[in-house]
């Protein structure tokens, strides 16, 4: 046997514990009810893509209703709305943004953010067979599904879809003031699709622990899958707080329970509306980082491997994702300034807010430090991650104002507030996703997206979100609040109407330039000239791509490899004199048996 032939020890007992499986024959459990991690990871991506769409021209209509309010929107207008004369009325705008927020955060970029790059990367940066409990991992795609029919089901119903803003604040989400089956519907469709996430992260955090191959110690764990791990640990705490909530808003709505309504503290002494907002928030600010730490761990392992060089300070990196993992779940309550808090308790939340921002800040400061002086690659996933980390930045120094309790006095409820969560959590998390998407294509498909088209694509999208949600930032410090159906009847804000009008134009040019996407999706997906990816086209490290084929077997590795270094291996000089090449894969043994010394990711 040669040496790439042998077994260690190692080898062989993660092996006897992950045998090699026959793949599947039949159509159905093949591709629909598949507990192959990798089908899984596409069926995740198709769906959350399709919500994509969905949220994405809900957007639409509401930068339609700001640019021309009370006009008939061109086009789907009489079919959407015949008895306004295609006009959007009141009604149906506080659907539309009720549903566009809830639709963007747990149904599109959820499931491909977390659901698609988890299933997929997990096992195979690992170098795991498969994900701990397969069959889990299938029946949480399938909750999934199911919540977002209920959420498509809301439409169909008399009075329409949620119309009680994406947050759901009670009283206004009851049938007090939100009657109809239609908000149930979407009240049960985040209830389940809580427990499609619960599914999964355990599914996540138990892969991680208990199947990573030999070698693959903590600090050689590509910062992906840090992300990704942390992410999973954030769902498995709060996501069940938002699913319980959720069950006793049904309970209030279905059954007459009282848990949110503020008359029943006379009668019974019972419900507080303020008690939503605890439960909501508690879940609903670690779950920007739920949604923003997979992203940051992508960056963190893209921006190296486009700049040719280790990642800077990984075991830094990796230290300030588990410092705002662990302050996540400690600033909720700037969401609730002004809910009337204790000032001493809105102090503190206030001192926690301003301190998360120190490790967010240096996981951005070690990006930049990764990129300078290399050698830089500007292919589209370098692209994408460049701009996420230029939209997350702008994101986050516009919450210091919101983090403070006198500016957000001022600038609550006011599209400042719109503008920097939507590129915190809608444009960083949205750009994260398609670094993904462009960079892993490969090992999905087995394919490479056109570049050219890529890059039109990210242009489009880069400048198109900074003008989009520049704009609500500046709408907002002017004055316009959020929420409003026509705000030009103030007349403080009659002065907005161009900027308003302006940015929706730019708005409209975003969600046409997203076609391009589709087309070279729908292009390299089912074109017959379309050529097959090379193994390792980027000329990476991390094991989905110098340890399997693209796209890989049912099994994954035929092989389980044993990991010798870390994640980002690059101009090192002993490798390239032993192969000729800049980089080295993590379990790959160099010529002669010589394993160079580590440049970055060290074990």
């Amino acid at each position: 046997m040669t040496p790439a032939d042998q077994v260690t020890p190692a080898q062989a007992l993660m092996e006897a514990a992950q045998p090699i499986h026959a793949p599947p024959t039949s159509f159905w459990r093949k591709y629909v009810f598949s507990i192959d991690h990798k089908v899984i990871a596409k069926q995740f991506l198709w769906a959350g893509l399709l919500f994509l769409l969905v949220g994405g021209a809900l957007a639409m209509l509401i930068r339609w209703q700001w640019a021309f309010p009370y006009r008939p929107v061109p086009v789907v207008g009489g079919l959407l709305f015949p008895s306004s004369g295609g006009a959007i009325a009141p009604a149906s705008y506080q659907q539309i943004f009720t549903t566009h927020g809830l639709v963007m955060i747990f149904f599109a970029v959820t499931p491909v953010l977390i659901g698609c790059f988890g299933n997929l990367l997990i096992p195979l940066m690992i170098g795991a067979r498969d994900m701990a409990f397969p069959k889990l991992n299938m029946f949480s795609f399938w909750a999934f599904l199911l919540s977002q029919l209920l959420v498509l089901a809301s439409f169909l119903t008399e009075l329409g879809s949620a119309g009680a803003g994406w947050t759901t604040y009670t009283p206004l989400s009851t049938n007090v003031g939100m009657p109809g089956l239609g908000q149930t519907l979407v009240v049960a469709a985040i209830f389940v699709t809580g427990v499609s996430s619960t599914m999964g992260a355990v599914n996540y955090v138990t892969t991680v622990i208990r199947l990573r191959a030999p070698g693959m110690t903590w600090m050689r764990l590509p910062l992906t899958i840090w992300g990704l791990w942390l992410t999973a640990i954030l769902n498995a705490l709060f996501v069940p707080v938002l699913g319980s909530a959720a069950l006793l808003l049904l309970l209030d709505r279905e059954l007459g329970t009282q848990f949110f309504l503020p008359a029943a503290a006379a009668v019974r002494g019972g419900g507080d509306p303020i008690l939503w907002q605890h439960l909501f928030w508690i879940f609903g600010h670690p779950e920007v980082y739920i949604m923003i730490l997979p992203a940051w761990g992508i960056l963190g392992d893209v921006i190296s491997f486009f700049s040719r060089k280790p990642h800077h300070w990984y075991r830094g990196t990796v230290w300030a994702m588990i410092v705002v993992t662990v302050l996540s779940a400690m600033v909720y309550g700037h969401h609730m300034f002004l809910t009337g808090m204790s000032p001493l308790l809105g102090e503190g939340f206030m001192l926690f807010t301003l301190l998360i921002s120190a490790p967010s800040m240096l996981i951005v400061l070690n990006w930049v430090l990764t990129a300078w002086r290399g050698s830089l690659h500007l292919d589209t996933p370098m692209l994408f991650a460049l701009g996420t980390a230029f939209v997350f930045g702008v994101g986050g120094l516009t919450g210091l104002f919101l983090g403070d309790i006198s500016m957000d006095l001022y600038l609550h409820d006011t599209l400042f507030v719109v503008g920097h969560f939507h590129f915190t959590m809608a444009a960083a998390s949205f750009m994260g996703s398609m670094t993904g998407v462009y960079f892993w294509f490969p090992k999905m498909f087995g394919r490479r997206l056109d570049e050219r088209l890529g890059k039109a694509h990210f242009w489009f999208t880069l400048l198109g979100l900074t003008i989009v949600f520049g704009g609500q930032l500046l709408a907002g410090y002017a004055g316009q609040q959020r929420r409003l159906f026509d705000p030009f009847q103030y007349e403080f804000i009659r002065g907005l109407r161009g900027l308003n009008r302006w940015t929706s134009y730019f708005a409209f040019a975003l969600f046409a330039g997203q076609f391009l996407f589709v087309v070279n999706f729908f292009r390299t997906v089912f074109s017959r000239r379309a050529r097959p990816a090379d193994p390792n086209p980027w000329r990476v490290t991390t094991l989905e791509w110098t340890s399997t084929s693209s796209p890989p077997p049912f099994h994954n590795f035929d092989r389980i490899p044993e990991v010798v270094r870390g994640p980002h291996e690059f101009s090192n000089p002993d490798v390239l004199r032993l192969t000729g090449r800049d980089f080295a894969g993590q379990a790959e043994l160099l010529p002669g048996g010589g394993r160079p010394a580590v440049a970055g990711g060290k074990g």
